[in-house]
């Protein structure tokens, strides 16, 4: 799958006479040496034989099924020899997950598994752990939603702290983690520089856990991604975790929306868009932050020189849009009530409670559900720190709830003239007339294809005129201030904005080898 991420050189098999089978129990002859979590009686035991490297990969997951007591699963034997597998929601359990594992031992074509919401368990997340010790092709991993809780997140540091596998990207969302946990994590990735995308979201990190996040990024120096949405981090959990982003010098995509630090959280990360000149994308939303908070913002982005995509609006969660503040507070209402259970059970008795229990209430039930409640007037305070400063490389800001007028639209006019990569999307414009509105523009890709037709060219040979190295993929905002700066086609910022989403835009960049003619 295309990602952000150098991917590690990948390991050759030891030797040409040397593969893999599993049993239940291992002959003492060739038992090799565990670390200390495993007993003798290990969950995949390794011993030379040639068959299973290229071939018997079916019939070793259908033995290894066997042996577990389970049902094969026929999606993964379809596609056991494919670089995807997708085997969300199967109801595997600890039993089918370390079948899974013990086929994947050998395999070498398995580059991406997605394994999210299987009840998998700490004793399911140990046989994967095994199978990596041994599998040095497998390089991302989704366990999401898998209730791993502390067991888990002990055997996963362990992994993480002797990583030698290709593995580097490691998505954990959902798993009932908590402090503690955050901590194991910090220690592990202290010193790992292997893992580049890690996703936390979704669990219960509170404030003591910004502690532990903030000492690790000071010192880590091969994390580019990380996601700590829909966490507890609130303002000091937050103001911890800049302390450590100052100094980060590999970081560049943070996702901090939903852990309620408003402007106090948002000055804090002011801070850091002042000294932090590798973060590229930062993600704010729906933390209560007002047009205080981002005139903070505002102020650093004059100076910084690195950050290209900025978002605080409201959370768009499992696909859905910013208007679904029902479903919204629901879904609070529930991880409000569950990590207030927990934490009174837990009787930590440090003040953290009380003092997220009162911001959790004013979130849920103020007028401001969900909002970073900013204004027409913040929002221009942030176009106007873009113009203020002639080495920014903003290309994308998201403010799609703000309201704004005609007189803003000029000013981002007269912004993005000067930065032609730059697009803001804003909620809508008041007062805008229907012969006006910018939806009523032509299809951007008729335009091309006309311009095209009359000159006698492909549409892919235009393309490639924009781009220097001649290659028919580029990021977005160079492709956007191509098409804004080129004018051998008459087209504006919203028809590039269709343009960019027709194109089918993924992970930074737009690839034109594939358009459709309309």
């Amino acid at each position: 799958m295309p990602n952000d991420y150098e991917r590690d050189s990948v390991s050759a098999p030891q030797s040409s006479d040397e593969t893999l089978y599993c049993e239940a129990e291992a002959p003492v002859a060739v038992e090799k040496e565990k670390p200390a979590q495993e007993s003798s009686e290990t969950d995949l035991e390794i011993e030379d034989t040639e068959k299973f490297f290229t071939t018997g990969q079916k019939e070793l997951y259908l033995e290894a099924c066997k042996l577990v007591g389970v049902v094969p699963v026929s999606y993964f034997i379809r596609n056991m020899e494919e670089s995807y597998v997708n085997l969300n929601h199967h109801g595997l359990g600890p039993n089918g997950t370390k079948a899974i594992a013990i086929a994947l031992v050998s395999n070498t074509t398995v580059l991406t598994l997605e394994l999210a919401d299987n009840c998998i368990m700490p004793e399911g997340i140990l046989s994967l752990v095994e199978m990596l010790q041994e599998n040095y092709y497998l390089q991302e991993i989704n366990v999401s939603d898998n209730d791993l809780g502390l067991k888990g997140a002990r055997i996963l540091s362990e992994f993480l702290q002797n990583n030698t596998s290709s593995l580097f990207s490691l998505q954990l969302s959902g798993n009932n983690f908590k402090e503690e946990s955050a901590e194991l994590f910090c220690q592990a990735l202290s010193n790992n520089y292997r893992i580049k995308s890690l996703d936390l979201s979704h669990n219960q990190f509170c404030e003591k856990a910004g502690e532990y996040l903030g000492q690790m990024l000071a010192i880590n120096v091969g994390l580019q991604s990380l996601d700590l949405s829909w966490n507890h981090l609130c303002i000091r959990g937050v103001v911890a975790l800049c302390s450590g982003l100052r100094s980060n010098v590999s970081l560049k995509k943070l996702d901090l929306s939903m852990n309620s630090f408003g402007n106090e959280g948002a000055a804090a990360l002011g801070e850091v868009l002042r000294l932090n000149s590798y973060l590229t994308c930062l993600d704010l939303s729906s933390n209560n932050v007002t047009s205080d908070g981002l005139s903070k913002i505002s102020r650093a982005l004059e100076l910084n020189e690195s950050l290209k995509v900025l978002k605080v609006v409201f959370t768009r969660a499992g696909g859905r849009t910013a208007s679904d503040a029902c479903w919204m507070a629901g879904r609070m209402r529930s991880e409000m009530d569950k990590w207030v259970g927990d934490r009174q059970t837990d009787r930590q008795g440090d003040g953290c409670l009380q003092r997220n229990l009162e911001g959790r209430h004013r979130l849920c039930f103020d007028g401001n559900l969900f909002l970073n409640p900013i204004s027409m007037d913040g929002a221009l305070l942030l176009i106007l720190s873009i113009k203020r400063n002639p080495k920014s490389k903003m290309e994308d800001i998201d403010i799609s709830h703000v309201l704004v007028s005609e007189q803003f639209v000029k000013i981002l006019d007269g912004v993005c003239a000067i930065h032609p990569q730059l697009d803001v999307i804003y909620k809508s414009v008041q007062a805008l007339s229907a012969k006006k509105t910018p939806f009523t523009w032509t299809n951007p890709v008729k335009l091309i294809q006309s311009y095209a037709d009359q000159n006698k060219i492909s549409i892919l040979d235009f393309f490639r005129s924009l781009n220097p190295s001649g290659e028919l993929m580029m990021p977005v905002g160079e492709f956007r201030k191509a098409m804004i700066q080129q004018n051998k086609v008459p087209i504006n910022r919203y028809q590039v904005r269709e343009l960019i989403k027709k194109l089918g835009e993924k992970t930074g960049m737009v690839d034109f080898s594939f358009i459709r003619m309309e």
